[in-house]
């Protein structure tokens, strides 16, 4: 109940009540860390809430084209291994031949949350669907922080949030847990059940994109 949440944080209820209403903007990080340790929230939760608190209005930003630098490119052509490069969005901007015959929708051009949510063929290739879909939106919710208002992301969002039940309702959830490290289970038609690991790796001055 709120009373005993307020409680436990050290807070009066009517101030919480003035949080949850939006009548008070800008708690302090002690009083964010006491809720957040009251929800059992997570180190990677804790610090996207406080990141929220801290955000401003940010100007527009016009849509730019992103690059991929030549050598990860090169890269990816040697790589013995399914790798691909997307963006913080989770649009994949290069991937290489083994990464499309993995999942034919990991290719220059699709979004891998569309993908997931939309596109039959790569929920086939998930067993535990219910399970990939979640941790994809905690991802994404990590992978984007406060960077809410990026029209792009609107657009996506909203795309989801009409066209799929279930994006919606974990979109709700407001889950937030990045992917990297975490196993991937698959089974692919050709090959059969596959269990692979997955690593985000930063690419330098490229604004956020990750080799993966």
């Amino acid at each position: 109940r709120r009373e005993e949440v307020a409680t436990l944080a050290g807070i009066s209820a009517d101030y919480y009540l003035r949080l949850e209403q939006g009548r008070d903007r800008n708690p302090s990080a002690q009083v964010l860390e006491a809720l957040a340790r009251v929800f059992g929230l997570d180190a990677t939760a804790t610090q996207y809430l406080l990141s929220l608190s801290a955000a401003r209005p940010a100007a527009p930003r016009r849509p730019r084209r992103e690059t991929v630098p030549a050598g990860i490119r090169q890269l990816l052509d040697v790589l013995a291994l399914p790798a691909f490069v997307e963006n913080r969005m989770f649009d994949v901007l290069a991937a290489n031949r083994l990464a499309t015959a993995l999942s034919p929708a990991t290719r220059p051009g699709e979004n891998r949350l569309r993908s997931v949510f939309l596109d039959a063929g790569e929920q086939d290739l998930h067993p535990e669907w219910a399970r990939a879909a979640a941790g994809m939106v905690a991802a994404f919710r990590a992978s984007i922080g406060t960077d809410i208002e990026d029209p792009r992301i609107v657009q996506l969002v909203g795309e989801l949030s009409l066209a799929s039940e279930p994006f919606r309702q974990l979109w709700a959830r407001h889950d937030v847990k990045p992917l990297a490290g975490e196993p991937a289970r698959m089974h692919h038609p050709q090959v059969g059940p596959l269990e692979l690991r997955r690593e985000k790796l930063s690419i330098g001055d490229s604004d956020g994109q990750l080799l993966v």
